[in-house]
């Protein structure tokens, strides 16, 4: 288990940014591995947060466990089992900074798109094509299983349809629940999980815990449309966070 203060620092604010999102402010989670990676390895920031993910899974699929659209869920997730598939085949050749940018640059049109609609006159909701969601499924299994930013393609999907806010924080909750799962073999053959990984993440579960259980309970107390957005706001926020944690990446390895 890791004992350097340092690493504490870091890793108590990202758990804790870790069970805001799982309590219902999406996206937010995508910052919690950079934040760590500031005093240890991507590679083992991602593995110590696996396990703590899949436990704060339980939680929230408990919290919401009445709230979920299964057919979202059934359209996003075949395509989550071919991109976790492809994270796993491709993650030697695959640069985690261009994921980043990537998904970033889409999260900020994504997100400014969003909050300027949501400005104007009420639109009706509207339902993705079974071909949007296939997309959007695959792309959210590759990101996570690459650099644990699934999130961002699973809201370009799911924003759009304006459901209850509960709905939407359940269905994220059983689907990435459900992609996690999918993600523990690719960790295992990757050698990734270590005595090390997996009782530093124990001795944080119960902040973790603590602070999804927070998170449920302040996200059940925004109004529906205040709700979506602060998720927009949040959106782009975390876009910028990657696309300059990207670029900062590619310009020290071309220098």
């Amino acid at each position: 288990m890791h004992t350097d203060p340092a690493f504490y620092a870091v890793a108590i604010p990202a758990v804790i940014i870790l069970g805001l999102a799982k309590g219902g402010f999406s996206g937010l989670g995508v910052l919690a591995v950079p934040l760590m990676a500031l005093v240890i390895s991507p590679v083992e920031a991602a593995s110590i947060t696996l396990p703590i993910l899949m436990v704060q899974d339980v939680v929230s699929v408990w919290v919401f466990r009445h709230t979920w659209d299964g057919r979202s869920i059934t359209t996003l997730l075949p395509g989550a089992v071919v991109g976790v598939g492809l994270g796993y085949l491709l993650a030697a050749h695959v640069s985690v900074a261009a994921v980043e940018l990537a998904v970033g640059l889409t999260a900020i049109v994504f997100g400014t798109q969003r909050v300027w609609k949501h400005w104007q006159p009420l639109a009706p909701a509207q339902d993705a094509s079974p071909l949007k969601g296939a997309v959007c499924g695959v792309a959210s299994g590759f990101t996570s299983q690459i650099a644990h930013a699934g999130g961002l393609p699973f809201q370009i999907y799911m924003l759009p349809k304006r459901l209850p806010p509960a709905v939407f924080i359940g269905t994220s909750s059983l689907y990435f629940a459900a992609v996690n799962w999918l993600k523990v073999p690719a960790y295992l053959a990757l050698g990734q999980f270590t005595r090390m990984t997996l009782t530093t993440a124990a001795a944080l579960l119960p902040l973790a815990i603590a602070a999804t259980l927070g998170g449920a309970y302040l996200i059940q107390r925004i109004s529906g449309r205040r709700f979506y957005l602060v998720v927009y706001v949040l959106l782009i926020a975390v876009g910028a966070k990657l696309i300059w944690d990207g670029a900062r990446i590619m310009g020290s390895v071309q220098h």
